[in-house]
């Protein structure tokens, strides 16, 4: 682990950030590859990854997130430590509001007269991929702003913290892959593309990442606002659209148990490598 933290320290934040991001991207395509075994799952196994999934994101926001900006800000703005982490916050999730209003997506397992987004002719495998898109839009920026941190003279620790981010995010984004490409090939999309598609959603994570890590290293005063603002995007990428995908069948006490399972993982990484 510490060779690993010197490497990071090494070739500096925008690169491990990207480093990172890339892991991430590359577990989401690990899970998608696995269309080429398999051509179904069942609705219990996947509503426990998605539940599994949430867990993770809720745990981040948390423990990554929201718990260092409100410390930061203790230092950087002592007289209203909580203000950062309150307008951050609400900026993270009324950004991932705007884009969810405005981008047409589908979300998976939902009826096409379920669309969101503006109106659009486009194709339901389409409108699929950038549901899962948006959702990943939100995991890489976070990444990147501990990257980020880690070259703040306020953010101590920051790089172990950052690799277990990394690391929760890289797990929960396994059955993510599963969860686009598994549903494209029942709809007679064929292995390959269902393959391309799902592991498509997570290339937004390398470009997100390393914007997250730009911005708090030219911006340090934008550290705890960019932590928060992260949290926010992954609380409402999970109510909206995470939970909501769990509550549609029979399987909901399964999701609720991978929800929690996803939680004690990412919180035990944070806690342990952070």
């Amino acid at each position: 682990m510490e060779e690993l933290e010197q490497y990071f320290i090494r070739i500096g934040p925008v690169y491990s950030a990207l480093i990172a991001t890339t892991f991430t991207w590359s577990v989401t395509a690990l899970g998608a590859a696995f269309v080429f075994f398999f051509n179904t799952m069942r609705r219990s196994i996947y509503d426990a990854m998605l539940g599994f999934t949430g867990g993770v994101m809720i745990a981040a926001s948390f423990w990554s997130l929201l718990a260092p900006s409100i410390e930061y800000s203790e230092k950087l703005y002592p007289s209203i430590p909580w203000m950062p982490a309150a307008v951050g916050f609400l900026a993270g999730a009324l950004f991932l509001y705007t884009l969810d209003k405005f981008t047409p997506h589908l979300h998976i397992n939902f009826g096409e007269e379920e669309r969101e987004g503006m109106k659009t002719q486009w194709h339901k495998t389409t409108l699929l991929v950038l549901a899962i898109t948006l959702h990943n839009i939100p995991e890489g920026l976070a990444v990147g702003v501990l990257f980020g941190a880690a070259a703040s003279g306020y953010a101590e620790n920051m790089i172990p913290a950052a690799i277990a981010l990394a690391l929760g995010i890289g797990i929960q984004n396994f059955p993510e892959g599963l969860a686009v490409s598994m549903p494209l090939r029942r709809m007679g999309v064929s292995k390959f593309k269902s393959f391309w598609y799902g592991q498509l959603t997570a290339v937004v994570e390398p470009v997100a990442g390393v914007l997250g890590a730009m911005a708090v290293i030219y911006m340090e005063p934008f550290l705890p606002f960019a932590l928060a603002f992260a949290a926010g995007a992954m609380i409402y990428v999970v109510v909206e659209e995470v939970i909501p995908e769990t509550q549609r069948d029979k399987y909901t006490d399964v999701a609720v148990l991978g929800f929690v399972g996803g939680f004690v993982v990412m919180m035990v990484l944070d806690v342990a490598l952070g």
